[in-house]
């Protein structure tokens, strides 16, 4: 499964075609309001709204939630970021050729800055492996260290309601292996009238199996994967609205709502971008997280610019075809810029989505 991997927030040599891919991008959404949801706040007022309560498939912009309770345990020492894991545990989480190549750039790179040593390396990069590189090994690693449980309660603590079951990603593929004898028609016909409570139980079972069972992975069939089994486990993934997302990202956003210790690591995992010096020029803080399936694009993003502005963006699609895909991933670096340094495009949101 390809994973959508955050852009950087950049200056443009070229405002004007920054302008023009913004307009092409909120033209999008104006014109698809069946399959796209947005919801924009800045400074605590909502700007543009658009489906906000509309739950819709989140694929890896859920990797926040994870994010977010690892700076929690690390802020409580009730884990030590800078403590080593070997990498061949990490790999008992990978399943190749389901995540676009994710997991593998993260090695590259980690390998290229020298983060790795002796085979293993630290807790903190993990995490940031999960966020930078979108790497679902990590993730579901992570979910076991911290206590997947524990990550789920984040929805309570933060008052979030409307967000379906969180599950392992990687495990919930082993749901669509089709056994012999059976047809396409009738494993997709079980699958969606199994209720959320026993897809999720199935998808729990085989993530613990993954840690114990050395011939799992080897089972596997990528080849039972047709576009029809994919769309089916895209629509069934974790989902949720714009507007919570919008929610997580102003409580990260605005630094009251948490220790001063959960934030400062959370920027370590969350806000990569502010490493690039172009965005510390204008930028105090700003982190970001997409997600992709073949169908899905989400991302949910927030800023408090240099001038105090506070902005938190939202904005999920879904049932994409592959060129309405590659037209909008063109596209979203220059929206987000735009909304972010141009009033007067927030004030045409705003009006376009009244």
């Amino acid at each position: 499964m390809k994973k959508y991997i955050a852009i950087f927030l950049l200056f443009f040599s070229g405002q004007i075609s920054a302008q023009t891919q913004a307009d092409s991008l909120l033209h999008f959404i104006t014109q698809h309001k069946t399959n796209a949801a947005l919801y924009l706040v800045k400074n605590d007022t909502v700007q543009g709204r658009l489906n906000e309560d509309k739950l819709m498939p989140l694929a890896s912009t859920m990797k926040i939630l994870v994010a977010l309770e690892f700076a929690k345990q690390a802020s409580q020492a009730i884990l030590d970021p800078a403590q080593n894991v070997a990498l061949s545990e990490l790999d008992k989480y990978y399943l190749p050729g389901t995540d676009g190549g994710a997991h593998a750039a993260w090695l590259s790179y980690c390998n290229s800055n020298k983060l790795a040593m002796q085979d293993s390396i630290s807790l903190l990069n993990v995490a940031r492996g999960m966020m930078m590189f979108s790497s679902n090994a990590n993730t579901e690693f992570l979910m076991d260290l911290l206590g997947l449980d524990n990550v789920k309660n984040n929805l309570q603590l933060l008052g979030i309601k409307n967000h379906t079951t969180i599950f392992p990603i990687v495990a919930s593929l082993f749901m669509y292996q089709n056994p012999k004898h059976k047809s396409e028609e009738s494993i997709l016909k079980g699958i969606r009238n199994l209720s959320e409570e026993q897809y999720c139980r199935y998808i729990y079972d085989m993530h613990r199996a993954l840690k114990f069972d050395t011939l799992l992975k080897a089972k596997f069939r990528p080849q039972d994967l047709s576009l029809k089994m994919q769309k089916l486990w895209s629509d069934r993934l974790p989902a949720s609205t714009v507007k919570a997302y919008a929610q997580i990202c102003h409580v990260i956003n605005n630094r009251k709502f948490f220790d001063h210790k959960t934030y400062e690591i959370l920027s370590k995992v969350l806000e990569t971008i502010m490493e690039n010096p172009a965005n510390k020029s204008w930028l105090s803080h700003a982190g970001m997280k997409g997600g992709s399936t073949a169908w899905v694009l989400t991302k949910a993003m927030y800023a408090t610019t240099t001038a105090g502005d506070r902005f938190e963006l939202a904005y999920f699609f879904n049932d994409l075809t592959p060129a309405e895909q590659i037209k909008i991933q063109g596209w979203m670096n220059s929206f987000e810029l735009t909304v972010l340094t141009e009033p007067a495009f927030v004030q045409k949101l705003r009006l376009q989505l009244h």
